[in-house]
């Protein structure tokens, strides 16, 4: 057997495969021999079968079979020893006369090879690094919605602007099908406050989802539309109205601030303020985190140049999946996924260079973390460790659920990696303002 390499060129390579009759024919021989054994053919004793009518029967589909795991194991082999980065996967070129009866018989793959690069992390151009805070209106707001949420509720006849109105929004071309609550004077302007004022139960009002709340989060939540979407809405909604009540706000009193916080930790408005702040700080880090990660990714992939075996990863997305794709198809399957793969590939280098990886023990710990924070939702806030080490271990079995876990996990590595290595431009905002920048 002899294997050979040909560089087209820096992202295009050949490898020739040539198998001679001494690479497989004794293991050829050996299957020959051994169907000879069992066959049961008519007319002659079982095992005495003329080893000619088995290879007429046999031999081809035998032959192939044994050439074709012959060449993919000495390929595997040839491709490791070379130590070459790969971008998909080797494909064979397809020969229309191949002969199988030559004395050598010779196979070629095309190779798209990974490029060189080097990654700039210390560019002129630097991201924007947001810090969120709670202002003074966004706490005001929350404790007035505790006072609301652990209010005393009374039923109304129909609705008035302090209302609270409770019913089923509906449109069949998006699917929307969702029952929510909101707060007349919530709503944005007086011409849709008068559609709601005044109607009661039964009621069935035509609201224009455009402009219809300040904030358009707020429709996120009760129509049950995705983020991405939610911006851009701008459909009639049909809603039917269920319950109206109106809620007396409850006092700020110790007996609220027990209800609130068992432990005793808060007994003024101050330190309710100051609790307040503090949560919503830690949940607006996180947005703000992975908010930075996307600014980083997308800073990399358009700062970080090279080019890459397009027409060879065009041609194997074509032959990739299940169902085989039509040139058009692999176009446009390359140009969604480009961006991904050269972050992948950034990422992999970056990982590589400065020695970022994580091992079992680390997802481990890290699956104990999240499934710690989701027992403390239900209350319990101090599981026994082998209870966490039994259930991350099911967890982690999960092959999907692992493989979402040891992204984040990644995720996480790298921004702390890029926080110490790269300088970011900072900008203190609200929460409003920054979904208002980051969401435009």
């Amino acid at each position: 057997m002899n294997i050979t390499k040909e560089n087209i060129d820096a992202l295009n390579a050949v490898v020739k495969v040539d198998i001679v009759a001494e690479d497989y024919q004794p293991k050829v021989t050996a299957l020959l021999t051994e169907r000879r054994k069992k066959a049961d053919v008519p007319g002659f004793r079982k095992g005495q079968v003329p080893m000619g009518m088995i290879k007429k029967q046999h031999g081809r589909s035998i032959l192939m079979e044994e050439v074709n795991k012959l060449l993919q194991e000495s390929l595997n082999t040839f491709l490791q020893k070379e130590k070459l980065e790969l971008l998909g996967n080797p494909l064979p070129r397809v020969q229309e006369d191949f002969n199988w009866d030559a004395e050598t018989l010779s196979f070629e793959f095309e190779l798209g090879l990974a490029p060189q690069f080097d990654v700039d992390l210390k560019s002129k151009n630097k991201v924007v690094e947001y810090n969120i805070i709670a202002k003074e209106d966004l706490l005001d707001e929350e404790v007035k919605n505790i006072q609301l949420r652990f209010g005393k509720v009374s039923p109304l006849e129909e609705a008035t602007e302090h209302s609270n109105v409770t019913g089923t929004f509906v449109n069949e071309e998006k699917e929307i099908n969702k029952k929510g609550t909101f707060l007349v004077n919530d709503l944005k302007g007086k011409k849709n406050e008068k559609k709601v004022i005044g109607a009661k139960v039964g009621d069935v009002i035509e609201l224009d989802t455009k402009k219809l709340f300040e904030d358009d989060h707020r429709l996120e939540h009760l129509l049950g539309v995705s983020h991405d979407e939610i911006h851009d809405l701008d459909i009639t909604v049909s809603f039917t109205i269920e319950e109206i009540t109106k809620t007396e706000p409850a006092d700020l009193d110790k007996e609220l601030f027990d209800k609130l916080f068992a432990d005793g930790s808060v007994s003024t408005t101050e330190e309710l303020r100051a609790k307040i702040k503090e949560d919503a700080e830690k949940q607006f880090k996180q947005q703000g985190d992975q908010q930075l990660l996307n600014a980083v990714t997308e800073h990399l992939v358009e700062s970080t140049k090279f080019d890459l075996p397009t027409s060879f990863l065009k041609k194997w997305l074509g032959t990739a999946g299940e169902k085989p794709l039509t040139a058009e198809e692999a176009e446009a399957e390359f140009s969604r996924s480009e961006k991904g793969l050269r972050y992948q590939l950034i990422e992999g280098k970056i990982m590589k260079e400065n020695d970022i990886k994580l091992d079992y023990k680390e997802l481990v710990e890290y699956a104990k973390g999240f499934i710690r924070t989701q027992m403390a939702q239900f209350g319990n806030m101090n599981p026994e460790e082998k209870e966490l080490d039994e259930i991350a271990g099911r967890v982690l079995q999960n092959q999907e659920e692992a493989q979402k876990l040891q992204s984040q996990l990644i995720s996480q590595k790298l921004l702390a990696f890029y926080k110490e290595n790269m300088s970011f431009k900072t900008k203190e905002l609200s929460y409003e303002e920054f979904t208002k920048e980051v969401y435009k």
